[in-house]
């Protein structure tokens, strides 16, 4: 009997491997993801040329060939901001729902964040992940919201015992009362402010570090964790 592949780690996928297999997933929930990327780019490249043909005193072959140039550019940022956005929203939408979903939007956030997800569990398979960043620590509970409380509350006293100086954050990922909607998760997380220095950083984590040893021999709770998606964070911004 056949073996079935392994999946390839985005992180070592090529940029143009990552490109495809990330709009290979966003098709899959959003149809028309060509028909916006094409439209986005025609009507970058339309707007370009007449911008630059318009505001450039360049007449001639010379300014044919910088206005053509010049739409390209355009053109080409614009398609590549509306398929980041909506293959970041389509990554959302097949991610809903699924045992640590919250735990791969979190490794979406940008350098000077540490994302360790399944810090804690309870039977009924509800889960807390943790960041660690600017704002401090934060506690980030997905699961049944009132089982998710008492938790949160065991958790926050545990890292107070090893960092009681550092500010620490609860967040419930759902879509209930109070709670923070999965696309929403990471601006959140951002927003939460600046109370920590990059310098402070490696002190919480060497901290954090006698807490967790203790986790080691912890089996962690019964379903997947979705694959990062840091491989791919770069063409679902936009940028």
């Amino acid at each position: 009997m056949a073996k079935e592949p392994k999946p390839v780690d985005p992180e070592k996928m090529s940029r143009t491997a990552q490109f495809v297999e990330t709009y290979r997933m966003a098709k899959r929930s959003d149809p028309r993801l060509g028909l916006w990327v094409f439209g986005s780019l025609l009507l970058g490249l339309v707007i370009g040329f007449v911008v630059f043909w318009v505001l450039l005193p360049t007449d001639g072959v010379l300014g044919v060939i910088i206005s053509v140039v010049g739409a390209l550019l355009l053109g080409t940022l614009l398609a590549m901001i509306v398929f980041g956005r909506r293959a970041q929203k389509a990554a959302y939408t097949q991610m809903e729902g699924q045992p640590g979903a919250a735990a791969a939007a979190l490794r979406m956030l940008r350098r000077g964040w540490k994302s360790d997800p399944v810090i804690a569990f309870n039977k009924q398979q509800d889960v807390v992940h943790r960041v660690v960043g600017p704002p401090g620590i934060v506690l980030v509970g997905e699961g049944n919201p009132n089982r998710l409380r008492a938790l949160l509350t065991s958790e926050r006293r545990k890292h107070e015992r090893v960092a009681a100086e550092t500010p620490i954050h609860e967040v419930i990922c759902g879509n209930g009362e109070g709670e923070v909607p999965l696309p929403k998760l990471v601006k959140h997380v951002q927003k939460l402010g600046r109370q920590v220095k990059p310098a402070e950083m490696t002190d919480i984590l060497n901290r954090l570090k006698a807490l967790d040893a203790n986790r080691s021999n912890i089996p962690l709770p019964k379903g997947p964790v979705p694959t990062s998606m840091k491989g791919m964070r770069q063409n679902m911004r936009g940028r």
